[in-house]
């Protein structure tokens, strides 16, 4: 009996000593979890970011700026003499042929008979409209010779290509070329028959001038001096006009060019020949054209913010045909993209991903999760995209849009954009 209760009170003190061990271990192990759990809260956790790849690819810089359609070619029809003026029945967009269809009817009832010194003035104007004619033909007749000579080298040029011996660019630059010179030609063709129209009204004035008696009677008919549509009409009712006075404008319609206003700072960037889109027209796929003229004396414009901005008028030829732009006329809104510079092979980065810092530009690159700030060289930029000099490589990742929370060594994680 004695011996089982020396067992049980050994026992007792065996579990007893055992029982406070236990709950140690279970306290240690509860605060070795308890400062895990801190830990981990308090551990700074990687910054979601918007992550780019740096690759390489054709960059094209332009300058986007909105304009107007204007016919190229358009001529202000005007009352050589003084006289009754028949109404007018045309209306703006009827088709007129050079030469055949009458315009104008005056009844000037001896109002162009000339005294001695008109007399003389419109011998001089004769022989002015003369000169202005043999200068007209010369660069007519010039400019055909051009447009062959344009047409001859971008039929080479096209064999060359399908040969393989010339690259893509310079055949389409014999192509535009092409185009060009033929559209020069169609405007040196307007001017000739403009300069005819005009020799042919000083004749007749001077003609009746000298004889008034043989048309007494007789009105003075006026007919369009070029082929194409009634752009405006100045004056509809019938009424006693002066010499001079504007009666109507003509032109043809489909020989189009675009006025695009630009900031001076801009358009000291901008070439002759400068290629060119033109886009928000209207139709569905950009029309191409080229500069032709950089005005050199800039105005004054008031922006819609009430800024005032020097602006330039910068003219770009249409390049494509009529069939592409069929409905287009004059003075209707185009926006245009002119190209200041590009290249096929560019070393490039998302333009969000540069900020600047004093005179230099920096960026985040991405290395092994981290965020490293690095000084980036750069060059060209279109808004979209900048070309990398130096400071990043191709395939190197950066960081787009860093935010105030994105710093050097921070860890970071692809942010993932849902598409809607």
């Amino acid at each position: 009996m004695k011996t089982d209760s020396k067992n049980k009170t050994d026992s007792s003190k065996a579990a007893a000593r055992k029982k406070p061990r236990l709950q140690r271990i279970i306290t240690w192990i509860g605060a070795v979890l308890l400062v895990s759990l801190i830990v981990i809260g308090l551990w700074p956790k990687p910054h979601p970011a918007e992550i780019a790849t740096v690759s390489r690819g054709p960059l094209v810089v332009t300058i986007e700026e909105e304009g107007i359609t204007r016919v190229k070619n358009r001529y202000t029809i005007s009352s050589p003499v003084g006289g009754l003026l028949q109404r007018i029945d045309w209306k703006p967009g009827a088709l007129v042929e050079a030469g055949k269809t009458v315009l104008a009817v005056l009844n000037t009832q001896g109002a162009d008979l000339l005294d001695a010194r008109s007399l003389a003035l419109a011998e001089t104007r004769v022989k002015g409209a003369t000169a202005a004619r043999s200068r007209a033909s010369a660069i007519y007749d010039s400019s055909l010779a051009s447009a062959r000579l344009a047409a001859t080298d971008f039929d080479r040029a096209n064999k060359l290509f399908a040969s393989g011996s010339v690259s893509k660019r310079e055949r389409d630059e014999a192509q535009l070329n092409q185009t060009s010179a033929a559209q020069n030609s169609r405007a040196a063709g307007f001017a000739f028959d403009v300069a005819e129209f005009e020799l042919q009204q000083y004749q007749a004035v001077l003609m009746r001038g000298k004889d008034s008696g043989a048309y007494e009677d007789e009105p003075l008919v006026i007919t369009s001096p070029v082929s194409g549509r009634i752009l405006r009409v100045f004056q509809e009712s019938e009424r006693v006009v002066p010499a001079g006075f504007a009666l109507l404008e003509v032109g043809d319609s489909a020989d189009l060019e675009a006025r695009i206003e630009v900031l001076s700072r801009d358009a000291v960037n901008i070439i002759l020949g400068a290629r060119t889109e033109l886009v928000k027209w209207g139709g569905d796929e950009a029309l191409r054209g080229r500069v032709r003229v950089v005005e050199p004396s800039a105005f004054t414009k008031i922006s819609a913010l009430g800024v005032e901005e020097q602006r330039v008028n910068v003219i770009v030829d249409f390049l494509d045909s009529l069939d592409r732009r069929p409905t287009l006329g004059d003075a209707y809104r185009v926006e245009a993209r002119i190209v200041t510079w590009e290249s096929e092979d560019v070393l490039q980065a998302p333009a969000g991903a540069l900020f600047q810092q004093g005179d230099h530009w920096e960026a985040y690159r991405v290395s092994h999760g981290n965020a490293q700030l690095i000084t980036v060289d750069t060059d060209h930029s279109n808004g979209l995209f900048t070309e990398i000099l130096g400071g990043l490589e191709e395939g190197d990742q950066v960081i787009v849009y860093p935010g105030d929370k994105i710093s050097d060594g921070v860890s970071v994680s692809p942010l993932s954009i849902e598409s809607r």
